[in-house]
């Protein structure tokens, strides 16, 4: 039977990108009608979490998509001071044209001042955002608006002018010491109507509450779920038979097995059966695909997760050698090995891990007594494996350790796969 359409692999399965002919509408479409009912006149800020990897950012594309000019898209991960926001913001959006309609004589952030007569015109002036002024010129009916002030005021106007959604992506990449700045500014917009999304990982999901307590109640979440095996089934569902392959339902399900609730995960096995099958676009005859090679997911480890798992086993630089530790094993590691270890071994998936179940874990994998380590040596081996994934470039820390609640956080698909298909293997014979 030949093919009706020619599909390319890489058009189908896109691991990472906006998939759109495997797109899942998910919950049958109620968070994309959540999403939806934001450009009607909303008054709350709205904050999509979900887990790294899980598709957020494709989910919140697709009703405000990027590159159209129908909404400004702003990267959190690229932010390290206030003004680069607002600078964003400005490149996105042509600032207010210098000559606007004029109502009342107020500016456009709502300051009043004095007010001079000259000649057949009014000048208003004000002092705003800590003495920044800002000046507007009544002139036969209208407003001449000069582009003095600060960037977040220059921005703001800007967004309230040209009335369009603003998505921050990974927001609690947003320094912590501007966050509240942000969120103040961005309140009038809120209040307004104006669409503003945040798009957070889960445990980070209320950052906003704690920096501007004015925005309780302000804030509405919808919560990106991890993917049931239904949803990720039916990524292969919809590819394979674009391209002409039918495989057996053993070999789906292997795959919604190992995918850990990720799209992105779903999408890369998909991709590497089509590539180990010598497939690369729609074939003729229809291929059968049977039999699971499971060292698929080994080569998928390898290639997603061994590079920052590498950074956090060698740890900080340092200027005397660490301590080697023997393990059970005969295997001799320094302190960063034998936590990473003790995680392979506890292959903990997408979830928290507590202090103590690590701890445990380390006590059984340890040889000698005098080699276990102190409690402040885990949780400080843990803080600076923290801060190096967070340094890392991956858009979202892989790990993330909560010092105060004594809670490690594995917050990324990929690097829970890792541990039990790449470093787990190493591991196995713990």
């Amino acid at each position: 039977m030949l093919a009706e359409h020619i599909y390319r692999v890489d058009d189908v399965f896109v691991p990472g990108g906006i998939p759109e002919l495997t797109y899942v509408n998910r919950a049958g479409g109620d968070l994309e009608t959540q999403l939806a009912n934001i450009r009607r006149g909303y008054t709350k800020m709205v904050t999509v979490t979900g887990s790294t990897k899980t598709g957020k950012s494709v989910l919140v594309n697709r009703i405000f998509p990027r590159d159209t000019g129908e909404s400004i898209w702003i990267d959190g991960g690229t932010i390290k001071e206030e003004n680069d926001l607002w600078s964003s913001v400005l490149a996105e959006l042509p600032e207010p044209s210098s000559r606007e309609t004029y109502s009342e004589a107020e500016d456009t952030v709502g300051a009043r001042a004095g007010v001079a007569s000259e000649a057949n015109a009014v000048v208003v002036k004000a002092k705003i955002d800590g003495g920044v002024e800002s000046s507007a010129r009544k002139m036969d009916g209208q407003k001449v608006v000069s582009n003095v002030g600060s960037e977040r005021v220059r921005a703001i106007r800007a967004l309230r002018v040209a009335k369009i959604p603003l998505i921050i992506d990974d927001f609690h990449y947003l320094p912590r010491t501007f966050q509240g700045d942000v969120l103040r500014a961005l309140k009038p917009l809120i209040f307004s109507g104006q669409a503003i999304i945040a798009i957070a990982i889960p445990h980070r999901r209320y950052d906003a509450i704690r920096v501007e307590r004015e925005m309780t109640g302000r804030l509405e979440q919808i919560t990106v779920a991890e993917w049931n095996a239904k949803e990720l089934r039916e990524i292969p569902q919809k590819g394979f038979p674009l391209l002409n392959l039918r495989a057996s339902n053993s070999v789906n399900d292997r795959m919604v097995q190992e995918a850990y609730g990720s799209p992105h995960l779903m999408q890369e096995f998909c991709k590497q059966v089509c590539r180990r099958n010598g497939v690369t676009e729609t074939v003729t005859p229809t291929k059968e695909i049977i039999h699971f090679d499971e060292r698929l997911f080994n080569e998928v480890a390898e290639q997603t997760g061994r590079i920052v798992y590498e950074k956090l086993r060698k740890g900080p630089r340092q200027r005397t050698d660490r301590i080697q530790r023997e393990l059970i094993t005969g295997e001799q590691l320094d302190i960063y090995g034998v936590v990473l270890a003790a995680l392979a071994a506890l292959q903990p998936g997408l979830k928290r891990v507590e202090y103590e179940g690590i701890r445990g874990v380390i006590q059984d994998l340890v040889k000698k007594r005098e080699h276990m380590p102190q409690r402040n040596e885990i949780s400080r081996v843990l803080d600076k494996m923290s801060t190096i994934a967070t340094s890392d470039e991956s858009s979202v820390p892989v790990i993330d350790w909560d010092s105060e609640d004594g809670i490690l956080h594995i917050t990324d698909p990929f690097f829970a796969f890792y541990l039990k298909w790449g470093a787990g293997v190493e591991t196995s014979s713990l």
